[in-house]
């Protein structure tokens, strides 16, 4: 099954009903997967199937198009993130070789310095405007739709590179086949609408997997509400407009939500879905999102870009549960979906017993085939029919998983490991911090010292001794941080993940 496939359906069922709206702009479900076919028409008048098409933008109905339209054309959508420097947006086109790059005015001079040195690009298409050496987006569309797709299963269709957490980008080489599973792996595990005309409000940026979601709304015919980018004011102001039912948020976007002085302004009481992933969610923000959002069932998602989506996820009863009792579960990232296979191994791929820590691997039809042009990196992750995530886990006696830290994060002090996430619950409660990252550093004595850096709460300064002190009633003493660093601003990506790596080097440059 193509993913384009998967619009198709929906237009069958309901040709008529709303797909999708941008700033007044709106199709229903007939008129995009026609859009989607004319855009593969045209594709192929300019390019060759397994052809590479990159894009530069930030959200718009264009970039839905080319979700599908490209794999259409036989072609592997390549997703540049928008926040990266000239540089490594070059890196990503070296790497990648697309023929045509897709971007908007507001980065098309990136885009063309970004361009020097790679020759394989002949094509540059504005979304927006058009310009000087460029084809406009809708030169594309004008083709007749494609009637009968020849693309196969099994070959590229996104090339999404990994935001580098931990070393260099890869590129995840996503089949038809890989993202069509995580869509249906999400759509059949979701739990129904409730009645009504289900609308989801998508703030994502959609150079990142969480795009997926898309393909899952579309699946289930939702009419989705699509933000150029995420803005607290915004988001708040559209739920309301368009009686939104569903959403789905990064940790990072809820707290800035929940934290928005107008929050109170706005009818909310639509909302009866509210979806997040992508980074652990702090247990307090959480409590507090319940407590804001009295009509919402909550459900969380974990995946990466390597699985095309989710495979793990905490029902709507689940945190029910949670808040009725069983706290623990608020730090769960749940139970697997319907067509995956997860479990937790030693360094030997022993699954071990439940309660043990181990590695997080993962197999099913949506586990990414391997790094474009990277055997190494592919032979280390992609290993026995298994993806090894590099996160360390453990599994409770109810089946409910739970993610400790990633493996490069954990932090060996005195022969003893320090999993970050579980002392960043503990600094998230603190009144005084705003968001936390544990890290290690080298300590001659200890091999390394735990280290906090915190983003202060405008509300109070952040005093070192206060929070160790606070650290030491809730912790272990191996555990508490020994050095407290307070930041303006913690560095992320484009969803609002703390990015260690960069926090590590940064600690290590001063």
């Amino acid at each position: 099954m193509r993913i384009s496939d998967l619009l198709r359906y929906s237009a069958h069922r309901a040709p008529d009903a709303e797909a999708l709206w941008f700033n007044e702009r709106t199709y229903t479900y007939r008129q995009l997967y026609d859009q989607v076919c004319r855009l593969a028409n045209g594709l192929r008048e300019r390019a060759s199937p397994g052809d590479r098409v990159a894009i530069l933008a930030e959200n718009s109905p264009e970039y839905v198009l080319s979700y599908y339209g490209v794999p259409l054309a036989g072609m592997g959508l390549v997703f540049l993130n928008y926040r990266l420097s000239e540089r490594e947006i070059n890196d990503v086109l070296t790497d990648a070789e697309p023929t045509i790059l897709i971007t908007e005015s507001a980065y098309l001079d990136t885009a063309r310095a970004a361009l020097v040195g790679v020759e394989s690009v002949h094509t540059l298409v504005t979304i927006d405007a058009a310009a000087a050496g460029t084809t406009h987006f809708a030169e594309l569309l004008r083709e007749p739709p494609m009637k009968e797709p020849d693309t196969g299963d099994d070959e590229l269709a996104w090339l999404i590179y990994t935001s580098g957490t931990t070393g260099r980008p890869k590129g995840a080489v996503l089949t038809h086949r890989n993202v069509t599973a995580a869509a249906c792996n999400s759509a059949m595990s979701w739990e129904a609408d409730p009645g009504g005309s289900p609308a989801t409000l998508f703030p994502w940026p959609l150079c990142h997997i969480a795009g997926y979601g898309v393909l899952v709304a579309h699946l289930r015919l939702h009419r989705i509400v699509l933000l150029r980018r995420y803005d607290p004011a915004t988001f708040l102001a559209e739920v309301p407009h368009h009686r939104i039912t569903h959403t789905t948020v990064a940790p990072t976007m809820l707290a800035l939500l929940l934290r928005h002085p107008d929050i109170d302004k706005h009818d909310l009481s639509s909302v009866v879905r509210i979806g997040y992933g992508s980074a652990p969610m702090p247990a307090q923000t959480l409590r507090d999102a319940m407590r804001r959002f009295p009509t919402a069932g909550f459900q969380t998602g974990f995946g990466m870009t390597e699985l095309g989506g989710n495979v793990l996820y905490h029902t709507m009863a689940d945190h029910v549960s949670a808040i009725e009792g069983r706290t623990e579960l608020l730090t769960s990232v749940g139970k697997p979906m319907a067509l995956a296979a997860v479990k937790v191994v030693d360094e030997q791929g022993n699954e071990v017993p439940r309660g043990v820590v181990g590695e997080l691997v993962i197999s099913g039809e949506q586990v990414a085939v391997r790094y474009w042009r990277r055997p190494d990196a592919s032979a280390e992750t992609f290993r026995d029919g298994w993806l090894h995530t590099g996160d360390l886990a453990t599994q409770d006696e109810n089946g409910y998983f739970y993610i400790v830290d990633r493996k490069k994060d954990m932090v060996l002090t005195g022969g003893e490991n320090v999993y970050s996430r579980e002392v960043e619950e503990i600094l998230h409660q603190h009144p005084s911090v705003a968001a936390a990252a544990i890290v290690g550093q080298p300590d001659e004595v200890w091999g390394e010292r735990v280290v906090a850096v915190v983003e202060g709460n405008p509300a109070g300064a952040v005093s070192e001794t206060e929070i160790i002190e606070y650290c030491k009633q809730h912790l272990a003493g191996y555990k508490c941080p020994r050095t407290v660093i307070e930041v303006a601003e913690l560095p992320r990506n484009t969803v609002g993940k703390i990015l260690k790596r960069q926090v590590r080097e940064q600690l290590t440059a001063e």
